[in-house]
Formats: C-alpha cells, structure tokens, sequence
C-alpha cells in the first residue's frame, strides 16, 4: 500500500487551485466559525459575567478555596477555558488519526455546541467554570483536527493560502460577537442577561454548521494510510475530473514521490530521532506564543477597563478592534506561499512586542485602540502562519496527535497565564501584563528562528519522508 500512499500524494500536490478546492476550505473554516466565536466570547462576555457576581467567593463554591483562582477573578474562566482545551488536545487529539479527520471534525462540533447552551443557563461560578471546561474540551479536539485537515487535502503550492483563508472565514465572527457583546451584555432582554445572550446564541448558530459536513469529504492521505486506497482514489479522481474540467486542460503527470515511512502509530513516535527536535520546539513556541496571543485577545475590554475606560466605552472600543481581527489572515494570503512559514511567524511575533508595550504606554482612546488594531493584525499574521507550521512538520500517521501534543502546550500555558495576567493588572497594572508579553514574544522568536526547519515550497513527503 506505500505505492498508493505516495501516489494519492504526488496527485494531490500536482493539483491546481480549483473551485472544488476551495469549497473545500471554506466548508471546514465554516466549521471554525463558531468554533471561532465560542472562544472568543470569552474576553466579551467578561464584564456582564462579573457585573452578576458570578466570580465572587460564594458563587465560585469549591473553586474558592483555591487562593490564586480567587484573586485572578475572571482568570477562574480563562483557566477552565484554556485547562479544557489542553485536556481535549492531549486525551483525545490522536482520535482523528484513529477515526478520521472529517468523523471528529463534525462531532467535535456538536459536543461543544451542546455544552455551551448548558453553559448559558448556569446561575453559579462553580458550574460556570465546569461547563466551560467540558466545552473546552470538545473545541479543543477540532483545532487540532482542522489544522490536519487542511495540511492534507490542499495541495503544497497552496497550503499556505489555505491557511490563512480558513483563518479569514474563521476571524470574521470576532467582530460579530464584539458588536452583539457592545449591544447586549449592559442589557437584559426579556429577564435574560446580556452575556448569556450572546453565548446563546453562538451555540444555536453553530447547528446550522452541521449540515454542511456532506459537502466535506475523508482526507485521502488518511485513507491511503489506512489501507483504504480505494476510497481515497475516488475522492481524489473527483477533485482532479472538476479541476481538469474548470480549467479546460489536461492534468500534468503526477511527479514522483517517497511514501512517508509507516510503521505503527503510537505517541512515542513524536519523540523519535527525525522528529523529536521538532516536537520540543513547537512545544516551547507553543507556550510562549500563546501569551501574547490570547493574553490580549481574552482580556482586551478588561485591559481597557484597567486603562480607566468604562464598561460600555471599553465594549466599543473592543469592537473597533475586533474588526480588524480577519484582517490579519486575509492581508496575509498575499504572502502567505511566497515567504517562508517561520520568517511570517518571527516578524509578526516581533511586531507583537512591540504594538503591546506601545498599548501599555498609550494615553489616549485613539492611540488604545490604533495600538490595539496594530497587535491583533500581527497576531492574526502569527496565527495563520504557525498553524499550517506546525501541521507540516510530522506525518499523517501520527500529524493529529503530534499537533495535538505540541499544541496543548498553549492550552497549558494560556490556562496559567490567564490567571499571572489577572494577578499582573491588579498589582502591576496593564504596564507589568505589557512586559509578561514581551518577554514570551522574545522566547518565541528565539526557539523558531534558531530550530525552526524551512518548509517553503516542500511537500509533506519530503518533510516527513
């Protein structure tokens, strides 16, 4: 089966871009959509959930014998969000290497869809933080499997458009759950707080998603992988009849290539002399990037709260902001295939740094949210980049848990940071969270800019031959 392995790769890679690609793309980003939108109502939903008593002794329950949990406030949901992201990735990321990319990622979906409207209607801390750490844990599950998926189905030429499409589409809610936070978390339409609204409402939205899951076919690099050479033939002649048809030509020859070597998967292989470099690499960008990312993305209207900006005004501006959150992913599709992965992920960390000490010494509404905009424009550029890195850098037989294994690293560190950033603005203020994410931007860039292998313009054959 090695010759039908390297076969279905070498056509894929020889693809051209096609409609039948793309639709592809853009139905798992859909997918991400609100997936997009249960992650990061987290930062908007803050001030409502607060204003409610919600993260106060009483409420928190057990969670309040914890002391550092109960200070961090707010850092009580940040930690159960991120603390079920690590445990989804970690426990149950190597289930699309087992079942499927296409089976987890849609019943991923349903899990955390469910999860969340139960979340909607707790009246206490306590159960709070629970729900939204189960909900986390299904969430987490389909970041990893996402990131698969595209690395497998889009041809190499394309890989790094693919990703910062998917990352467009995904982005695009952002501004969508800032503005119905803006609009509904200082109300209480029908007896019904503002912030349960909004997460609500998500969770209804996201239903719709599953209906488009039969337009999304099996990756074939897993089918071939599984003995399924059959199944995998059929998915890629049909992507090749529509391509050859739409461009009007005949396809070129597949060009040769190397199987990826197949013994049987385990979680052990990540540590294996070819790619045991790489895993502690990503591991280590992976916490440090993380910082500066959802550092600010998940607490930006309290971060602007701290800058004595009120609840509404901080709502407002937070919008204004998030509107610039796709912005980032679709300027980089101009660049994404023509520059090299990690050069894309060093410049956007260093100017990370930067916008963020600029944000914590800015004076005026305008320079806050200019600073603001600038930050998440990188980060979003940072984003897209490293999730396709990451993806190509192991095999397809063990390409889910090694993503998930390194990227759970985040989930860890974003699950602690959330609650060092909550007890760095109450004693240091927005200037000491400011060089907290400086510090692991500068960590970041190191690791990838003195270990990171170049994959410009390479197959995933040849990075994991």
């Amino acid at each position: 089966m090695a010759g039908t392995e390297a076969s279905i790769a070498a056509r894929l890679d020889r693809l051209p871009s096609s409609r039948a690609i793309w639709t592809i793309v853009l139905l798992i980003s859909l997918g991400c959509v609100f997936e997009f939108y249960d992650l990061f109502f987290t930062a908007y939903v803050a001030p409502g959930m607060v204003r409610e008593g919600l993260f106060t002794a009483a409420s928190l329950g057990v969670f309040a014998s914890l002391k550092i949990i109960r200070v961090a406030g707010f850092g009580t949901f940040v930690f159960a969000t991120f603390a079920g992201l690590w445990f989804g990735v970690v426990v149950l990321g190597h289930t699309a290497d087992r079942y499927g990319r296409r089976t987890v990622f849609t019943w991923s979906l349903v899990w955390y869809c469910a999860c969340t409207s139960i979340l909607a209607f707790q009246r206490s801390g306590q159960w709070l933080i629970i729900w939204r750490f189960v909900a986390g844990v299904g969430f987490g599950v389909q970041l990893v499997t996402v990131d698969t998926y595209i690395a497998e189905i889009v041809p190499s030429a394309l890989r790094g458009r693919a990703y910062s499409l998917n990352q467009f589409i995904s982005f695009c809610i952002v501004p969508v759950v800032a503005l119905l936070a803006w609009l509904v978390v200082p109300l209480n339409p029908l007896g019904f707080a503002g912030w349960r609204w909004v997460v609500l409402l998500g969770s209804v939205g996201a239903l719709a998603v599953w209906g488009f899951r039969t337009g999304i076919p099996e990756s074939p690099r897993w089918l071939a992988a599984k003995n399924r050479g059959a199944e995998a033939d059929a998915i890629v002649s049909a992507l090749e009849t529509k391509a050859a048809a739409e461009h009007g030509v005949v396809l070129p020859a597949p060009q040769p290539t190397a199987a990826e070597h197949r013994p049987p998967a385990t979680l052990a292989d990540i540590f294996a002399p070819e790619y045991r470099s790489r895993t502690f690499m990503l591991s280590v960008f992976n916490a440090a990037q993380v910082i500066g990312f959802y550092g600010f993305n998940s607490w930006i209207p309290t971060l602007l709260i701290a800058r004595g900006i009120n609840v509404t005004h901080g709502l407002q501006y937070a919008f204004i902001i998030a509107v610039a959150q796709p912005m980032g992913p679709l300027l980089g599709g101009f660049f994404a295939d023509r520059i090299e992965r990690k050069t894309q992920i060093i410049g956007a960390l260093a100017g990370m740094a930067v916008l963020m000490t600029a944000f914590a010494l800015a004076t005026s509404a305008a320079a806050l949210i200019l600073t603001g905009i600038g930050f998440t424009l990188a980060a979003n550029v940072m984003s897209f980049a490293y999730h396709g890195y990451q993806a190509e850098l192991f095999p397809t037989r063990i390409r889910s848990r090694a993503v998930g294994f390194v990227y759970s690293w985040s989930r860890l560190a974003a699950a602690f940071s959330g609650l060092i950033i909550g007890s760095l603005l109450a004693t240091g203020g927005v200037p000491a969270v400011a060089a907290f994410i400086g510090g692991a931007m500068i960590v970041a860039m190191a690791v990838i800019g003195i270990f990171g292998p170049s994959t410009r313009g390479l197959t995933l054959e040849q990075l994991n031959g």
